[in-house]
């Protein structure tokens, strides 16, 4: 039987390629420091290490959407704090598939009256893409595979996994998420609520 779960993406070569995307962004921005806008949840650990390698001066603020039935209708839960008038604004995802909620955030920060809206994305599905949508910068491109750690989770689980994991047997997951905790943490972690593996 082959491995439910693996590693696909190390931290070390995640620190890497995302110290790569803050130079390349920092060049970009020179002079002119955007606001940094993050998704929530899942941008999070992404955002955090990114912003290490932007220029001094970026401002920070988040959102958060929520989408509802197959169709993707995205709606916000949350939005963003600072005016984004005349600014530029630099949108971090964790991760973009069908582009149907990056093209709504895009317009959004248009409507906000943002003098101009990138993306960067940690993770690229560009084969899902359903609608064309510029990702100026992304970390990996990747297939279709469930990926969970470095802020994508499973359950609002395992967002806290500090590389990126491949779930090759999405049953095994769901049935027994403390296997994958005792793989990734150690023999001994565990899962609240969710009794140990024998």
């Amino acid at each position: 039987m082959s491995e439910p779960f693996v590693e696909v993406v190390d931290e070390a070569t995640l620190q890497e390629r995302v110290a790569q995307l803050g130079s390349e962004i920092s060049a970009d921005y020179e002079g002119t420091p955007p606001i940094v806008v993050g998704v929530l949840k899942g941008s999070l650990p992404f955002m955090t290490d990114l912003v290490k390698h932007l220029p001094f001066g970026v401002e920070l603020d988040f959102l958060s959407l929520t989408r509802f039935g197959h169709h993707g209708r995205v709606s916000l839960a949350m939005d963003t704090s600072l005016s984004m008038d005349g600014r530029d604004v630099l949108i971090v995802e964790d991760i973009v598939d069908t582009g149907l909620t990056l093209t709504t955030l895009r317009r959004l920060m248009e409507v906000k009256g943002a003098r101009d809206v990138r993306t960067v994305a940690l993770l690229d599905k560009a084969t899902r893409r359903i609608v064309d949508v510029p990702v100026e910068y992304r970390g990996f491109e990747v297939g279709d595979e469930f990926l969970l750690g470095y802020g994508l989770d499973w359950e609002g689980r395992f967002r806290n996994v500090r590389s990126l994991w491949g779930v090759m047997d999405l049953k095994t997951l769901a049935d027994e998420p403390q296997l994958f905790a005792q793989k990734v943490f150690g023999e001994g972690a565990l899962i609240r609520g969710v009794a140990a593996a024998r």
